[in-house]
């Protein structure tokens, strides 16, 4: 009679487990697909014609992209958004953290990140590629909710000796869950693609959670010799030709990954969010340039269009909306509580800035959900948005590296000028005033 019970007990706590393995595995799989220094418009989905991006293009039309969708304007900020859903200022990162290791800037430990949110529900999570949120032990990605990470701390990294590109004297910076790692003379993409490929094959019992943070089309531009020959025939012009070149190698990495999720049987449940973190480059080590932001003004490092307006998508076959286009204004702080909602994860959002997109997701014509408005500062320049208007404290333009303007108050109407090129403020004093009062309201939240 003990034996008819125990065995009834066990096969009823195996059910229990099997059911909830069952259940765990039917939550949506997470890919968070970040590029780095990606020109607003540099896709062919976007508008671009003289690139070859197949598999972004793919990606992006195969859900919803979004054409007016911000970040900050330069990596660490970016980054910290998007992990928190709060502006860079409200989790003390408003600037990139710093190169020397001993740097305590970054993102604190003590905020509570989107791999934390994941974790808590049960998924494994993993970070591979860039980090550049900062040195500390308690900002690592380890520390930060990542069960498992593979990449570089600082914020760029030649991709063949995995040192740090900057001023010398350089040093290597290559980790695996915090220990250094040496693959002397190996692509980084490729060993990117590959430490995601063996995550997911160690990780099927249990939905997962992935930031793939590529440092591409980030420089130093090292794209493969066949891109760098074909856009040599092509005749595209110094500096594209070697941005547009590493663009395309990106390309075919996204692809890879997305092949293997294929493989695994992944892809009906899998999300996957793609989004550049800020503009282009025009910097020297960009070689002064090559990405592009069509018809907007600005680059990385400003707040122009061209320095926060950036690609962004989410795709879920069969879920959500396929090949369809949202103009609502939406944020990168917007994609942690969107992907809680979508994988039914209970998040307290009250402090946070950003806003769940799936309404804007689901119906093409609901209202922006940032009726409000939403502001941006970076160093001095600072820009307060709502609507069609857009006002820029302190502006000066990276488009040219020209970081001298005399205005100091830059009023814009975005429907009418998108390429930021009118200054109303004396025209609308009183939508300046209004703009002003929003940027000083929201120092002070």
């Amino acid at each position: 009679m003990k034996l008819k019970i125990l065995i009834k007990s066990t096969l009823f706590v195996l059910s229990i487990a099997v059911c909830g393995l069952v259940n765990a595995q039917k939550k949506p799989n997470v890919i968070i697909i970040y590029t780095d220094d990606q020109g607003s418009v540099d896709l062919n989905s976007y508008g671009a014609t003289d690139l070859v991006t197949p598999n972004m293009d793919a990606l992006v039309e195969s859900g919803v992209r979004f054409t007016k969708f911000y970040a900050s304007p330069i990596c660490s900020p970016s980054r910290a958004s998007l992990l928190t859903g709060k502006t860079p200022q409200r989790v003390s990162c408003p600037g990139n953290a710093g190169a020397d290791p001993k740097s305590k800037s970054g993102l604190p430990g003590k905020e509570y990140t989107m791999a934390e949110m994941f974790k808590d529900a049960g998924y494994k999570t993993a970070h591979i590629g860039k980090w550049h949120l900062g040195y500390q032990p308690d900002m690592s990605p380890n520390a930060q909710g990542f069960d498992y990470s593979f990449g570089h701390l600082v914020g760029c990294i030649d991709n063949y000796s995995h040192f740090f590109f900057w001023n010398g004297p350089n040093r290597h910076d290559l980790f695996r869950n915090g220990e250094e790692v040496f693959f002397n003379g190996e692509f980084f993409p490729d060993l990117m693609v590959k430490e995601a490929s063996a995550f997911l094959e160690q990780n099927t019992a249990q939905p997962f959670f992935m930031y793939f943070a590529m440092n591409m089309p980030h420089y130093p531009y090292q794209g493969d010799p066949k891109w760098l020959e074909y856009y040599k025939e092509k005749g595209v012009a110094y500096p594209r030709d070697l941005y547009a070149a590493f663009l395309s190698t990106q390309d075919e990495r996204i692809g890879q990954l997305l092949i293997k999720i294929d493989e695994m049987g992944m892809t009906e449940n899998t999300i996957v969010n793609f989004q550049s973190d800020n503009g282009h480059s025009t910097e020297e080590r960009a070689h002064w340039g090559g990405g592009s932001a069509g018809p907007y003004r600005g680059a990385k490092q400003c707040l122009f269009e061209g320095g926060i307006r950036v690609p962004a998508s989410i795709c879920w076959p069969g879920k959500i909306p396929s090949g369809e286009v949202r103009t609502q204004l939406a944020v990168n702080t917007d994609w942690m509580p969107t992907l809680a909602e979508l994988c039914d994860i209970e998040l307290d959002t009250k402090n946070m800035d950003g806003k769940s997109l799936v309404p804007v997701i689901n119906h093409k014509d609901v209202e922006t959900l940032h009726k409000e408005g939403y502001c941006w500062a970076f160093k001095d320049m600072w820009v307060a948005r709502k609507g069609k208007w857009k006002l820029l404290g302190n502006p000066y333009d990276t488009s040219q590296r020209d970081y001298t303007f005399s205005e100091k108050l830059f009023l814009v109407n975005l429907e009418e000028d998108p390429g930021e090129q009118n200054n109303l403020a004396a025209k609308y004093p009183e939508k300046v005033k209004e703009l002003e009062q929003q940027y000083q309201l929201w120092l002070t939240n």
